[in-house]
């Protein structure tokens, strides 16, 4: 069964663009290097919970949107190799840090084995 990494991100609405772009760019880099899907989709029905929620996760301010993405592989060891790699391009170590759209600290993000696919 697949391996999948996923993660979410608070994004500001005033930033949105500029994330897309980046997303594009990291699809391309990922399926470049082996990965068999990569997708990001932006919050449309997602609400507070009484508990926890998306924005509350993420702590989301007022003027942000969540992302929430992932990237299939064939496994944990073709993961950590796709990573390895994409990780390693130039087309994202020459990336500024600083200059993100979004708020990496709020970031969360992990590997999930798949149990059902359909």
């Amino acid at each position: 069964m697949a391996y999948v990494d996923g993660y979410v991100i608070p994004v500001p609405k005033k930033n949105l663009d500029a994330y897309r772009k980046m997303a594009r760019l990291g699809a391309k880099v990922w399926m470049e290097h082996g990965a068999l899907e990569y997708t990001e989709c932006v919050a449309d029905d997602v609400k507070p919970g009484k508990r926890t929620s998306f924005p509350q996760a993420v702590k989301l301010k007022e003027d942000e949107v969540v992302i929430f993405a992932w990237i299939v592989f064939k496994s944990r060891a073709h993961r950590d190799k796709v990573n390895k790699l994409a990780m390693n391009d130039p087309r994202l170590t020459s990336m500024d840090i600083k200059s993100m759209p979004f708020d990496g600290k709020r970031m969360f993000w992990g590997g999930f084995k798949s149990i059902v696919r359909a």
